[in-house]
């Protein structure tokens, strides 16, 4: 896997020194949190929620317990943003954590880290233990009185715990199911206390802000809001791997100059834009903004910024049954819809790839992706139903063919 950063706006490859740490501490809390606010940053591991607005859930000036917690579980298949920041600059991570706790008020802060990034594990620690020797992380950091700790905590390899609520029930020692909400963390998160849960990415982006300021960040993106963005692009092109470019950045620039075009010299035939939770485009649809707003427009998402590109053989069918299964095994089995669902709507597309599918099966995946959309207590339905439904949708006439020759 090729990985290219440029820009460096969400950290690129060079350790900054903290400095932008050192200029926070002689700021006011309050300045900190208006200064991201003012940003526009805006969450980068799927959801795309305004990073300040939810540091506003927080209670404000508040003597007690406030958690944060960087969630590392990056399981979006498709998706490699993350585990290149913790690799090669995981000191910016630390460091934007130890901004985003001065200015909310916690002094305990977790990264949950994904179960398969078995080797990150080993040295995270390591850079975690060379801030607190430069008194950047630990005890009255840089002796301004303010402390903070983080620890590090491995998940099982559950795709569902990259989900706050879940990941937080995992953290607690519990199996890792999403919560009812409300309440929502930032009042009743992590041991019923306050908790800001961040993706690695929003909090890599927050030293820029800081360091830089909030209009140096909005500028590095082509619309003039939402500073860059870290694309995972991979399938059929010529050069793939990581890529950071200025947010809003056309899904076709990232295809055919920063990815090199499409491998063998073959036709474009699908993308899917986001991770594989984000409804696919056909080729003739790829000549969009990437960014949240102008991406909603068209029925898909951001996401977390994995680009899966496929090329003229790919059968769209096998793409959703490898998809379906997939989303089956990773149910938590909490909600009947989803638990039930996501089997089903496996059922009949192995039925139907395999040649033994039935007339109506196409109508059944569609109306079991209705059912399940928004009738579950976290997202997962959406993940399930949206991408699923998409891909039947675009390329109808290839799922119906294999009914016509079974």
């Amino acid at each position: 896997m090729k990985k290219i950063l440029t820009a460096n706006i969400s950290g690129g490859t060079k350790i900054s020194g903290y400095e932008a740490l050192k200029k926070t501490l002689s700021m006011r809390p309050e300045e900190v949190a208006f200064m991201v606010e003012r940003s526009g940053l805006r969450g980068r591991g799927g959801g795309g929620f305004p990073a300040g607005l939810k540091w506003k859930f927080l209670p404000q000036n508040s003597r007690g317990t406030i958690y944060l917690i960087c969630n590392a579980d990056e399981g979006e298949p498709g998706t490699f943003k993350d585990r290149h920041i913790m690799e090669f600059d995981p000191h910016l991570l630390i460091e934007g954590m130890v901004i985003a706790a001065y200015a909310v008020g916690a002094k305990q802060g977790f990264i949950y880290l994904r179960g398969e990034y078995g080797w990150i594990a080993k040295f995270l620690p390591k850079a975690i233990d060379e801030a607190v020797r430069e008194g950047l992380l630990g005890d009255n950091i840089l002796g301004s009185g303010f402390s903070f700790y983080i620890d590090v905590f491995r998940g099982a390899g559950s795709y569902v715990c990259g989900e706050e609520t879940a990941l937080i029930e995992s953290l607690e020692g519990k199996p890792g199911r999403p919560r009812l909400r409300p309440p929502f963390p930032g009042t009743n998160g992590l041991y019923g206390k306050p908790t800001l849960v961040h993706n690695v990415t929003t909090f890599s982006c927050i030293p820029f802000i800081i360091q830089n300021g909030p209009d140096a960040f909005k500028a590095a993106s082509s619309t003039g809001r939402g500073g860059t963005k870290l694309f995972s692009i991979s399938g059929h092109v010529n050069k793939p791997g990581l890529y950071e470019y200025p947010m809003g950045t056309s899904l076709r620039e990232l295809i055919y100059e920063a990815a090199g075009g499409i491998k063998g010299g073959k036709e474009l035939k699908a993308v899917i834009p986001g991770g594989l939770s984000t409804p696919i485009l056909r080729a003739d649809e790829i000549d969009v903004s990437m960014d949240f707003d102008t991406l909603a427009a068209v029925k898909t998402m951001l996401g977390s910024g994995g680009i899966i590109v496929m090329d003229e053989t790919v059968s769209i069918p096998r793409v959703a049954q490898k998809a379906a299964r997939f989303y089956a095994h990773e149910s938590c089995g909490q909600c009947a819809p989803c638990r039930e669902g996501t089997a089903m709507i496996k059922l009949l597309l192995d039925r139907m790839v395999n040649g033994q599918g039935e007339q109506d099966d196409l109508d059944q995946v569609m109306r079991l992706c209705r059912y399940i959309n928004g009738s579950t207590i976290c997202a997962f339905g959406y993940a399930v139903s949206l991408p699923i439904a998409a891909m039947i949708r675009k390329f109808r006439n290839e799922f119906e063919a294999l009914l016509e020759n079974r």
